[in-house]
């Protein structure tokens, strides 16, 4: 009990906190130009085709490690000098967003909606520029023991952010004018401004000596990318990230699907499914960030994939049961609290393959790759669900898992992160 005492205390350690409420600065921009926004625009009578096509402006959160280099090696004229690398593009970065927020705030869709949507695609840059200077920070200023508990701190803050810009955006618009719940939102991002600021630098890793733009650009952007292909196995590497949550993310594209189909009501979703779920994803995350702490990033991803895994099983009893609210309960704590676990460890392995002298494009790199089994991927869940019931579906996706669990096998003697 004595391990495990010592292990929860890695949640009171300064800088583990701090990433929390970095956290809250990376996820309340997101639905300030997603569903937040939205709400705004059907106010004023937007079409809805207009409006769907607002989506496009979240493309910079897809394509961010293109200028992710950028960010790893360009000083910054005083900021640089005054607070350090991270720090100063983290300034840089909230300075750009509180500007962004309040102008988007200050537009008017209906008579100028090119302006509307210039203002939003600068918060979505402003914001995704934000995240990959905060997850160099998080890699850089943490231990491989704190890494999980940043994790959990990590995506805590950030779903507490959202809520935010989202349920409480929407209450604030009741009693205020937009203009004026967009200037509100701008000024909590001072909450990041403010950890920054009372956070110190990381340890910089010195760049190499060199001048000319040919010399830059190789030790900036082509160094980074060369640096992991030079690691041993790095192709099983990029196929165990793509992997290891693929069974979660295929049966999770058809939950909801699966819920309206066997007869519960969007109610009873609403309010297991979202409200009880998050609850769950935020324990799961916690408890996530203590295994790591306390076994080590190898046998947390090895236990939490196993969860996973038997966690999808659940969904293909909850098919044979049907529309049973009780059994829909635990079934969403099992399925969000295995996952939540999942994601911290995950995140965690994935801070400890970057290099710290190429942290900012080395993550933001890996975490698209992450990405891929969510998207891309799991996009013919539909159609396996169509050609199948939904029993076999579940144990199909539970079969999904195994090859990112086969592969963590083969990683364990020599490819665990460094």
């Amino acid at each position: 009990m004595t391990g495990w005492r010592q292990a929860a205390a890695v949640y009171l350690d300064g800088r583990v906190i701090a990433v929390g409420f970095l956290g809250f600065s990376s996820g309340l921009p997101l639905l300030l130009t997603f569903s937040t926004l939205s709400v705004w625009l059907a106010e004023l009578g937007v079409t809805k085709t207009a409006i769907g096509l607002f989506a496009l402006v979240g493309l910079p959160y897809s394509i961010k490690f293109a200028w992710a280099p950028l960010i790893d090696r360009l000083p910054l004229p005083v900021l640089t000098s005054m607070f350090g690398r991270r720090r100063g593009w983290a300034l840089a970065t909230q300075a750009l967003l509180i500007v962004a927020i309040v102008g988007l705030g200050q537009t008017d869709p209906t008579v100028n909606p090119v302006a509307t949507a210039a203002w939003a695609v600068l918060v979505a840059f402003a914001s995704a520029s934000q995240d990959v200077v905060i997850d160099a920070y998080r890699v850089e200023i943490l231990s491989e023991r704190q890494q999980g508990a940043g994790a959990a701190m990590i995506v805590a803050g950030y779903r507490i952010g959202m809520l935010a810009a989202g349920a409480g955006a929407l209450f604030l618009a009741e009693a205020m004018d937009w203009s004026l719940v967009y200037v509100a939102m701008a000024g909590l991002v001072g909450v990041g401004v403010v950890t920054v600021l009372l956070m110190p630098e990381p340890h910089a890793v010195e760049a190499p000596k060199g001048d000319g733009l040919v010399h830059w650009l190789r030790h900036a952007v082509l160094e980074p990318f060369l640096d992991f292909l030079r690691r041993q196995n790095w192709p099983l590497l990029l196929a165990f990230i793509v992997l290891y949550k693929f069974g979660d993310s295929l049966a999770g594209v058809m939950a909801n699907p699966f819920y309206i189909e066997i007869g519960f009501s969007k109610a009873e979703i609403a309010s297991v499914s979202k409200i009880f779920g998050l609850l769950a994803t935020l324990a799961g995350g916690f408890l996530g960030g203590l295994l790591v702490a306390r076994v080590g990033i190898w046998h947390s991803l090895l236990w939490a994939g196993v969860l996973q895994m038997g966690s999808n099983l659940m969904f293909a009893v909850q098919a044979v049961v049907g529309d049973d609210l009780g059994l829909l309960t635990v079934t969403i704590a099992i399925e969000n609290l295995s996952g939540g676990m999942g994601t911290a460890a995950f995140v965690a392995y994935l801070s400890g393959l970057c290099n710290v002298a190429y942290t900012a494009t080395q993550y933001a790199l890996l975490s698209s790759f992450m990405s891929l089994a969510r998207t891309t991927l799991s996009a013919g869940g539909g159609k396996l669900a169509d050609e199948t019931d939904w029993v076999l579906f579940f144990v199909l996706t539970t079969l999904a898992a195994l090859p990112g669990l086969v592969m963590l096998f083969w990683l364990r003697p020599k490819e665990s992160p460094r």
